[in-house]
């Protein structure tokens, strides 16, 4: 009972009621002012048909009333010529007349029903007849009639004395109007029932297509709570809202599974880098304490340790490094600065390494200052990394490029090196955390891969990318920073 009563409070349900209830609404506001028009406007149509009857009948009716001319109903009712009047001009017209004295006392009726009958019209007609002329009204005269007739009274007036000397009464049945009336409630309860089955079925479609994502929504993100990130929702043929939310949604989904991606490659690669170090510290000091190794060698492996500690160290410092670079905006502050002067303190601080390695370098450093957008020290670290990983390396006894220029309105970065062809596949794979090619684990076992990573994370921080490229031996490394 409450998974039913919960599931009726859902948005599908929600949205039924609320749509069916405005359409009941207004079905019923509608129904209510066109029931109305309808009956007042067929109403006085009758109205004005009766009065206009009851008027020639008041005009035929004037010579036989004025001046008392009859002193009696039975006068009245056994004059031939206007009994014969009255129900001609009652069968034409198909209404019932009532001729009375200005009292509202029945002289004649055409109404074989009311014949022996006597009648007198209620006191309120005949004083607002005598008053404004004319009076309308529903009514059984006391009885008189089983349902309720239209009535409608008229003075009858001499036209040349101008006094009024009777009143004449047309008296209609409803049935015409009843038949009318219930013809279109049936009508409009049909229409109705139409209706409301067109737009219950109409926002049934409706509200399930939207409802339907939202579901399936709920669905995934138990799914990705549970470490599951390969659902997605099909947001296809749909360009609304919804389907911005579902393409939201899978971009989401995309977001979160490549976050996961990384986080089990990062624990993946950072277990695999420590394993090593700690490994050869493990067994080397392991070694020297049970006596395996001979003392005279003792200081050689005591070496091998301190130098596997540092670049321990050197890795988890890096780490921090990256997290710390991660949470920096450097362009909040819109601070501007000479990058030519800073590639000049990279290169003096890069000499003795160059030297070493019997580089020389070809630099293409303008004398004018080339302001651009961003943090120098973050940059610095990108052009040290650079060009340390350049020489590292180059061919010894080759040439380093490093230069920049203007190009579409940025500041274009570029080091260059000669030495081994970096295979095409392994290309995208250069700014991976931990990555190192083959050469450089079995001759550079100082470090730690995360050089180029830092380098992509900081132009990523000052929204530019870098690009490598690596043909017949020749590595180029290309940046942009944005001067504005």
């Amino acid at each position: 009972m409450m998974r039913l009563s919960k599931r009726f409070r859902g948005l599908y349900w929600r949205q039924m009621v609320v749509t069916v209830g405005m359409v009941l609404l207004t079905l019923s506001l509608l129904g209510a002012a066109f029931f109305s028009l309808s009956y007042n406007y067929a109403r006085g149509q009758k109205t004005d048909e009766l009065e206009s009857r009851a008027r020639i009948m008041s005009q035929l009716s004037v010579s036989y009333l004025e001046g008392g001319r009859y002193l009696s109903i039975e006068e009245l009712r056994n004059d031939p010529d206007f009994q014969q009047l009255a129900s001609f001009a009652a069968t034409v017209s198909d209404v019932q007349f009532m001729i009375c004295d200005t009292e509202g006392h029945v002289l004649l009726s055409t109404d074989v029903s009311l014949s022996g009958k006597v009648v007198t019209i209620p006191e309120e007609m005949t004083r607002k007849i005598m008053e404004e002329g004319s009076a309308s009204d529903r009514d059984d005269l006391g009885g008189l009639y089983q349902q309720k007739q239209f009535i409608v009274g008229v003075a009858a007036v001499n036209p040349v004395s101008q006094e009024t000397v009777g009143e004449v009464f047309a008296v209609a049945t409803t049935s015409s109007l009843d038949t009318m009336w219930k013809g279109f409630v049936g009508l409009f309860f049909m229409t109705a029932f139409v209706v409301l089955m067109i737009s219950f079925m109409a926002s049934s479609v409706t509200t399930m297509r939207q409802v339907q994502p939202i579901r399936d929504m709920v669905k995934a993100t138990r799914q990705y709570a549970e470490g599951n990130f390969d659902i997605r929702m099909n947001d296809s043929g749909r360009d609304d809202e919804i389907g911005e939310l579902a393409a939201s949604f899978n971009n989401m989904a995309e977001s979160l599974q490549q976050t996961e991606r990384q986080r089990r490659e990062f624990i993946a690669n950072i277990s695999h880098e420590l394993k090593t170090p700690m490994t050869t510290i493990a067994g080397y000091t392991d070694g020297i304490l049970d006596g395996t190794i001979p003392p005279e060698s003792e200081r050689q492996y005591l070496q091998i340790i301190s130098d596997e500690s540092r670049r321990l160290s050197r890795m988890v410092r890096r780490m921090l490094d990256v997290s710390q670079l991660q949470a920096i905006d450097p362009l909040r502050g819109g601070n501007h600065f000479d990058i030519c002067e800073s590639m000049r303190r990279v290169l003096i601080s890069m000499e003795k390494k160059i030297t070493d390695r019997h580089l020389d370098v070809d630099a293409d450093i303008p004398e004018e200052p080339i302001l651009v957008l961003g943090d120098n020290d973050m940059i610095t670290q990108v052009l040290y990394n650079l060009l340390e990983n350049a020489t590292k390396f180059a061919r010894e006894g080759s040439t380093l490029y490093l230069g920049v220029a203007m190009i579409d309105g940025k500041a274009r970065v570029t080091v260059r090196n000669v030495g081994d062809t970096i295979p095409a596949e392994e290309l995208p794979l250069l700014f991976e955390r931990f990555h190192k090619s083959d050469k450089s684990r079995s001759e550079d076992k100082d470090g730690v891969g995360l050089g180029l990573y830092i380098v992509k994370t900081i132009l990523e921080q000052h929204r530019e990318k870098i690009s490598v490229t690596s043909e017949d031996g020749v590595t180029t490394f290309t940046f942009s920073l944005a001067t504005e």
